[in-house]
Protein backbone atom coordinates (compact mmCIF):
# COMPACT_ATOMS: atom_id res chain seq x y z
CA UNK A 1 0.00 0.00 0.00
CA UNK A 2 1.62 3.36 -1.02
CA UNK A 3 0.82 7.05 -0.51
CA UNK A 4 1.64 9.84 -2.39
CA UNK A 5 0.46 13.38 -3.36
CA UNK A 6 -2.14 13.50 -5.96
CA UNK A 7 -1.67 16.02 -8.80
CA UNK A 8 -4.85 17.10 -8.86
CA UNK A 9 -7.46 20.14 -9.67
CA UNK A 10 -7.72 23.49 -7.25
CA UNK A 11 -9.49 22.39 -4.15
CA UNK A 12 -12.89 23.84 -3.57
CA UNK A 13 -12.69 25.84 0.26
CA UNK A 14 -12.37 24.16 3.07
CA UNK A 15 -15.08 25.43 5.57
CA UNK A 16 -13.67 25.99 9.09
CA UNK A 17 -10.11 26.48 7.71
CA UNK A 18 -9.34 30.15 7.14
CA UNK A 19 -8.65 31.87 10.59
CA UNK A 20 -7.44 35.49 10.30
CA UNK A 21 -6.56 35.94 13.88
CA UNK A 22 -2.52 35.55 15.07
CA UNK A 23 -2.31 32.88 17.52
CA UNK A 24 -0.09 34.56 19.00
CA UNK A 25 1.98 31.82 20.53
CA UNK A 26 5.04 33.98 21.67
CA UNK A 27 3.00 35.65 24.37
CA UNK A 28 1.13 32.22 25.60
CA UNK A 29 4.12 31.80 28.41
CA UNK A 30 3.45 35.50 29.04
CA UNK A 31 1.14 36.50 31.67
CA UNK A 32 1.42 40.21 31.73
CA UNK A 33 1.60 40.18 27.80
CA UNK A 34 -1.92 38.26 27.66
CA UNK A 35 -3.06 40.47 30.75
CA UNK A 36 -2.40 43.68 28.60
CA UNK A 37 -4.29 42.43 25.76
CA UNK A 38 -7.46 42.74 28.18
CA UNK A 39 -7.91 46.18 27.30
CA UNK A 40 -11.07 48.68 25.99
CA UNK A 41 -9.69 47.40 22.67
CA UNK A 42 -10.16 43.82 23.48
CA UNK A 43 -12.91 42.00 21.79
CA UNK A 44 -14.93 39.07 23.45
CA UNK A 45 -16.99 36.37 21.59
CA UNK A 46 -20.34 35.46 22.65
CA UNK A 47 -21.79 32.39 22.37
CA UNK A 48 -25.02 30.71 23.78
CA UNK A 49 -23.36 27.45 25.37
CA UNK A 50 -21.33 25.89 22.39
CA UNK A 51 -23.38 27.37 19.68
CA UNK A 52 -22.77 31.11 18.04
CA UNK A 53 -24.51 33.92 18.43
CA UNK A 54 -25.45 36.00 15.43
CA UNK A 55 -25.93 39.39 14.95
CA UNK A 56 -28.93 41.34 12.67
CA UNK A 57 -26.63 40.80 9.71
CA UNK A 58 -25.94 37.40 10.66
CA UNK A 59 -22.04 38.37 11.63
CA UNK A 60 -20.57 36.58 14.65
CA UNK A 61 -21.47 38.84 18.20
CA UNK A 62 -18.54 40.15 19.96
CA UNK A 63 -18.66 42.02 23.49
CA UNK A 64 -16.15 44.32 24.89
CA UNK A 65 -14.12 43.03 27.94
CA UNK A 66 -15.97 45.09 29.92
CA UNK A 67 -19.25 43.97 29.53
CA UNK A 68 -18.48 41.04 32.11
CA UNK A 69 -18.33 37.31 31.39
CA UNK A 70 -19.91 36.06 34.99
CA UNK A 71 -16.30 34.70 36.28
CA UNK A 72 -15.75 32.63 33.30
CA UNK A 73 -11.88 31.70 32.17
CA UNK A 74 -11.28 33.87 29.35
CA UNK A 75 -9.31 31.92 26.33
CA UNK A 76 -7.04 34.07 24.63
CA UNK A 77 -8.37 33.32 20.60
CA UNK A 78 -5.77 35.14 19.18
CA UNK A 79 -5.07 38.85 17.81
CA UNK A 80 -6.31 40.97 14.92
CA UNK A 81 -4.37 43.32 13.21
CA UNK A 82 -0.86 44.74 13.76
CA UNK A 83 1.29 46.93 15.82
CA UNK A 84 -0.84 49.86 17.34
CA UNK A 85 -4.38 48.35 15.69
CA UNK A 86 -3.38 45.33 17.42
CA UNK A 87 -6.77 43.45 19.90
CA UNK A 88 -6.80 40.59 21.87
CA UNK A 89 -9.84 37.88 20.75
CA UNK A 90 -11.09 36.15 23.81
CA UNK A 91 -13.58 33.69 24.56
CA UNK A 92 -14.96 32.46 27.59
CA UNK A 93 -15.27 28.98 29.02
CA UNK A 94 -19.13 28.13 29.12
CA UNK A 95 -20.38 26.09 32.03
CA UNK A 96 -21.96 23.28 29.93
CA UNK A 97 -24.68 20.65 31.34
CA UNK A 98 -23.69 16.94 31.47
CA UNK A 99 -24.58 14.75 28.52
CA UNK A 100 -24.48 17.55 25.57
CA UNK A 101 -24.27 15.95 22.48
CA UNK A 102 -20.54 16.85 20.40
CA UNK A 103 -22.17 16.69 17.12
CA UNK A 104 -23.46 20.12 15.04
CA UNK A 105 -26.67 21.65 16.32
CA UNK A 106 -29.05 23.60 14.38
CA UNK A 107 -27.71 26.77 15.53
CA UNK A 108 -23.81 25.09 14.00
CA UNK A 109 -25.52 24.10 11.10
CA UNK A 110 -27.39 27.88 10.24
CA UNK A 111 -23.77 29.04 10.93
CA UNK A 112 -21.96 27.50 8.28
CA UNK A 113 -24.76 28.56 6.10
CA UNK A 114 -24.12 31.69 6.50
CA UNK A 115 -21.03 32.98 8.35
CA UNK A 116 -18.10 34.48 6.05
CA UNK A 117 -15.50 31.92 5.46
CA UNK A 118 -12.94 34.07 8.24
CA UNK A 119 -15.71 34.22 10.96
CA UNK A 120 -16.55 30.78 10.17
CA UNK A 121 -12.84 29.32 11.27
CA UNK A 122 -12.73 31.85 14.18
CA UNK A 123 -16.04 30.23 15.86
CA UNK A 124 -14.95 26.41 14.99
CA UNK A 125 -11.48 27.36 16.71
CA UNK A 126 -13.49 28.70 19.57
CA UNK A 127 -15.78 26.20 19.79
CA UNK A 128 -13.30 23.63 20.04
CA UNK A 129 -11.39 25.07 22.60
CA UNK A 130 -14.31 26.14 25.08
CA UNK A 131 -15.54 22.46 25.00
CA UNK A 132 -12.09 20.94 25.85
CA UNK A 133 -11.61 23.20 28.66
CA UNK A 134 -15.18 22.87 29.34
CA UNK A 135 -14.79 18.90 29.99
CA UNK A 136 -11.14 19.22 31.43
CA UNK A 137 -11.40 20.84 34.67
CA UNK A 138 -10.29 17.78 36.58
CA UNK A 139 -6.87 16.24 36.11
CA UNK A 140 -7.21 12.91 34.46
CA UNK A 141 -3.93 11.90 36.21
CA UNK A 142 -5.18 12.30 39.81
CA UNK A 143 -8.26 13.86 39.65
CA UNK A 144 -7.63 17.41 41.04
CA UNK A 145 -8.95 20.77 39.66
CA UNK A 146 -7.21 22.22 37.11
CA UNK A 147 -6.88 25.47 35.87
CA UNK A 148 -6.23 27.35 32.61
CA UNK A 149 -2.98 28.12 31.47
CA UNK A 150 -0.56 29.39 28.33
CA UNK A 151 -3.92 31.39 27.79
CA UNK A 152 -6.02 28.94 27.49
CA UNK A 153 -3.74 26.59 24.87
CA UNK A 154 -3.19 24.62 27.98
CA UNK A 155 -4.58 23.32 31.38
CA UNK A 156 -2.69 22.48 34.62
CA UNK A 157 -3.11 20.42 37.53
CA UNK A 158 -3.87 22.74 40.78
CA UNK A 159 -1.83 19.71 42.55
CA UNK A 160 1.34 20.45 43.58
CA UNK A 161 2.09 16.31 44.11
CA UNK A 162 0.70 16.08 40.52
CA UNK A 163 1.22 19.33 38.60
CA UNK A 164 0.85 17.41 35.22
CA UNK A 165 -0.12 19.33 31.80
CA UNK A 166 -2.80 19.15 29.80
CA UNK A 167 -3.08 20.11 26.68
CA UNK A 168 -6.56 20.64 24.14
CA UNK A 169 -7.16 17.82 21.91
CA UNK A 170 -7.15 17.39 18.09
CA UNK A 171 -8.38 13.75 16.75
CA UNK A 172 -7.41 12.50 13.77
CA UNK A 173 -10.49 11.39 11.69
CA UNK A 174 -9.56 9.54 7.93
CA UNK A 175 -12.77 10.11 5.55
CA UNK A 176 -12.38 8.65 2.21
CA UNK A 177 -13.95 8.20 -1.60
CA UNK A 178 -12.84 4.37 -2.95
CA UNK A 179 -13.06 4.09 -6.30
CA UNK A 180 -13.15 1.21 -8.39
CA UNK A 181 -14.30 1.04 -12.18
CA UNK A 182 -15.45 4.58 -12.48
CA UNK A 183 -17.58 4.51 -9.48
CA UNK A 184 -17.33 5.90 -5.81
CA UNK A 185 -17.78 4.17 -2.57
CA UNK A 186 -20.39 6.24 -0.65
CA UNK A 187 -22.87 5.03 2.75
CA UNK A 188 -25.36 6.48 4.93
CA UNK A 189 -25.81 6.32 9.09
CA UNK A 190 -29.51 6.53 10.62
CA UNK A 191 -28.87 10.19 12.11
CA UNK A 192 -27.96 11.29 8.12
CA UNK A 193 -30.55 13.24 6.63
CA UNK A 194 -33.35 11.25 4.08
CA UNK A 195 -31.00 10.44 0.87
CA UNK A 196 -27.65 11.36 2.30
CA UNK A 197 -24.54 9.40 1.65
CA UNK A 198 -21.23 10.67 2.48
CA UNK A 199 -17.54 8.94 2.27
CA UNK A 200 -17.17 6.45 4.76
CA UNK A 201 -15.09 7.72 7.76
CA UNK A 202 -13.19 6.36 11.36
CA UNK A 203 -11.14 7.68 13.69
CA UNK A 204 -7.07 6.87 13.45
CA UNK A 205 -6.23 4.32 15.85
CA UNK A 206 -3.29 4.38 17.94
CA UNK A 207 -0.23 2.91 16.37
CA UNK A 208 -1.35 2.81 12.76
CA UNK A 209 -0.76 5.29 10.43
CA UNK A 210 -3.00 7.38 8.26
CA UNK A 211 -2.82 4.55 5.18
CA UNK A 212 -3.78 2.04 7.34
CA UNK A 213 -6.53 3.66 8.78
CA UNK A 214 -8.47 4.28 5.73
CA UNK A 215 -7.44 0.47 5.08
CA UNK A 216 -9.08 -1.02 8.05
CA UNK A 217 -11.86 1.49 8.05
CA UNK A 218 -13.02 0.57 4.46
CA UNK A 219 -12.44 -3.06 5.24
CA UNK A 220 -14.45 -2.92 8.47
CA UNK A 221 -17.27 -0.79 7.14
CA UNK A 222 -17.50 -2.01 4.06
CA UNK A 223 -16.25 -5.24 3.55
CA UNK A 224 -13.51 -3.37 0.91
CA UNK A 225 -10.22 -3.93 0.45
CA UNK A 226 -8.12 -0.79 -0.98
CA UNK A 227 -4.98 0.26 -2.36
CA UNK A 228 -2.91 3.12 -3.37
CA UNK A 229 -4.07 5.73 -0.74
CA UNK A 230 -3.67 9.60 -1.78
CA UNK A 231 -4.12 11.98 0.62
CA UNK A 232 -6.27 15.00 -0.51
CA UNK A 233 -6.92 17.55 2.18
CA UNK A 234 -7.88 18.08 5.78
CA UNK A 235 -10.64 20.10 7.24
CA UNK A 236 -10.58 20.62 11.28
CA UNK A 237 -14.11 19.86 12.45
CA UNK A 238 -15.13 21.54 15.68
CA UNK A 239 -17.76 18.34 16.63
CA UNK A 240 -16.01 18.23 19.25
CA UNK A 241 -12.38 18.21 17.83
CA UNK A 242 -11.70 16.25 14.78
CA UNK A 243 -9.58 16.80 12.31
CA UNK A 244 -10.85 15.64 9.00
CA UNK A 245 -7.81 13.59 6.97
CA UNK A 246 -9.78 13.66 3.22
CA UNK A 247 -8.27 10.28 1.12
CA UNK A 248 -8.85 8.58 -1.71
CA UNK A 249 -7.98 5.14 -2.70
CA UNK A 250 -8.58 2.20 -5.29
CA UNK A 251 -10.64 -1.42 -5.02
CA UNK A 252 -9.71 -4.31 -7.61
CA UNK A 253 -13.18 -6.04 -6.16
CA UNK A 254 -16.53 -4.13 -5.91
CA UNK A 255 -18.03 -6.84 -3.37
CA UNK A 256 -19.43 -5.37 -0.22
CA UNK A 257 -20.05 -6.79 2.77
CA UNK A 258 -21.26 -3.87 4.92
CA UNK A 259 -21.47 -3.18 8.95
CA UNK A 260 -24.72 -2.90 9.88
CA UNK A 261 -23.92 -1.85 13.43
CA UNK A 262 -21.63 1.37 11.96
CA UNK A 263 -23.66 1.98 8.72
CA UNK A 264 -27.77 1.76 7.03
CA UNK A 265 -26.36 1.68 3.61
CA UNK A 266 -23.39 1.32 1.49
CA UNK A 267 -23.41 1.55 -2.53
CA UNK A 268 -21.62 2.02 -5.53
CA UNK A 269 -23.03 5.11 -7.09
CA UNK A 270 -21.16 6.19 -10.73
CA UNK A 271 -19.57 9.03 -12.03
CA UNK A 272 -22.48 10.31 -13.24
CA UNK A 273 -24.97 10.38 -10.41
CA UNK A 274 -22.26 11.97 -8.36
CA UNK A 275 -21.53 14.91 -10.87
CA UNK A 276 -25.79 15.29 -10.83
CA UNK A 277 -25.82 15.02 -6.94
CA UNK A 278 -23.31 18.03 -6.80
CA UNK A 279 -25.01 20.00 -9.33
CA UNK A 280 -28.46 19.62 -7.39
CA UNK A 281 -26.71 20.36 -4.31
CA UNK A 282 -25.30 23.62 -6.03
CA UNK A 283 -29.01 24.48 -6.30
CA UNK A 284 -29.99 23.51 -2.49
CA UNK A 285 -31.54 20.41 -3.76
CA UNK A 286 -31.02 16.85 -3.67
CA UNK A 287 -29.71 14.62 -6.08
CA UNK A 288 -31.74 11.93 -8.25
CA UNK A 289 -29.23 8.89 -6.69
CA UNK A 290 -28.62 10.55 -3.43
CA UNK A 291 -28.29 13.96 -1.57
CA UNK A 292 -24.73 14.94 -1.21
CA UNK A 293 -22.86 15.84 2.03
CA UNK A 294 -22.84 19.66 2.63
CA UNK A 295 -20.71 22.35 1.04
CA UNK A 296 -18.84 22.51 4.39
CA UNK A 297 -17.96 18.99 4.88
CA UNK A 298 -14.88 18.19 3.89
CA UNK A 299 -16.64 15.45 2.01
CA UNK A 300 -17.89 17.70 -0.83
CA UNK A 301 -14.66 18.63 -1.39
CA UNK A 302 -13.80 14.87 -2.12
CA UNK A 303 -16.29 14.38 -4.34
CA UNK A 304 -16.04 17.75 -6.37
CA UNK A 305 -12.29 16.70 -6.71
CA UNK A 306 -13.37 13.33 -7.93
CA UNK A 307 -15.55 14.83 -10.58
CA UNK A 308 -13.16 17.45 -11.37
CA UNK A 309 -10.59 15.33 -11.96
CA UNK A 310 -12.26 13.05 -14.32
CA UNK A 311 -11.86 9.57 -15.37
CA UNK A 312 -8.71 7.84 -15.41
CA UNK A 313 -6.88 6.71 -18.80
Amino acid sequence: MTCALAARPRLAPVAYAGSPLDRADPIRNDPEAIAALQDARARVLRLDGLDPVLDEEERLVWDGIASGTDGAELILLGVMGEGDEARGCFVPVPQLPPGGSPHAGPASWNAMAVLPADELAIYGGARALVSWHARHRFCAQCGSPTVLDKGGWQRSCTSKACGAQHFPRVDPVTIMTVEHEGRLLMGRQPRFPEGRYSALAGFVEPGETIEEAVARETFEEAGVRVRDVTYIASQPWPFPSSLMIACHAFADDGAITMDATELEDVRWFSRDEVTQALEAKARGEAGEAFDAPSHTAVAHVLLKWWVDRGPLA
